[in-house]
């Protein structure tokens, strides 16, 4: 599994904006030099942040055709799907690595804090320079806190949901109250 050698670049390029595939190329990088800063396989990191963004683009009706809804939060917010769109999307251009697939589904909702890959992207996708945010979050994890980096990660994206009224995905509850046992959210 390597950077050049699929044609995995020229994939996600052709089906997202210039803007869009700026981000993903600074999210792969970043998850990969979190990964190396973590120990964990750079190229795995790389690859699911090349992925992750892949559906991102596409319309309300297409994420909810290649990806249908598993909960009313997903009706109702059908961009909550891109994460599991893009996931599909690697499956059939042949991606067979479960932990890579589940981290391209999980940037969106949070992913179990045991899943290396998944906590490396996830971190990268929120902080990483372009969004001008997070700056801490990213240090910490590049300094090898990668279980912290992510907590705070989880805890500012339901802070973040909560001030705009949106409702957690069940996923993202149980990822935070995995990493925050004595928080209750409502």
């Amino acid at each position: 599994m390597t950077r050049t050698g699929t044609g995995w670049l020229e994939r996600v390029q052709a089906r997202v904006t210039p803007e869009r595939f700026a981000h993903i190329l600074r999210v792969a990088e970043l998850a990969a030099e979190i990964a190396r800063a973590n120990g964990l396989d750079a190229e795995k990191a790389y690859l699911a942040g090349l992925l992750h963004d892949a559906a991102r683009d596409m319309s309300p009706e297409e994420l909810l055709q290649l990806a249908p809804p598993e909960h009313e939060i997903e009706r109702q917010h059908p961009l909550a799907l891109h994460g599991r769109a893009a996931r599909r999307m690697a499956e059939a251009w042949g991606l067979e690595d479960p932990e890579v697939l589940e981290a391209i589904e999980g940037h969106v909702y949070g992913v179990d804090p045991r899943h290396g890959i998944g906590m490396a992207l996830y971190v990268a996708d929120v902080s990483e320079p372009g969004r001008g945010v997070n700056h801490e979050i990213r240090a910490q994890a590049l300094r090898g806190h990668l279980l912290e980096a992510y907590r705070e990660a989880v805890a500012c994206k339901v802070q973040y949901l909560s001030r705009k009224g949106i409702e957690l995905h069940p996923r993202t509850r149980a990822a935070y109250e995995a990493l925050h046992p004595q928080a209750k959210l409502l």
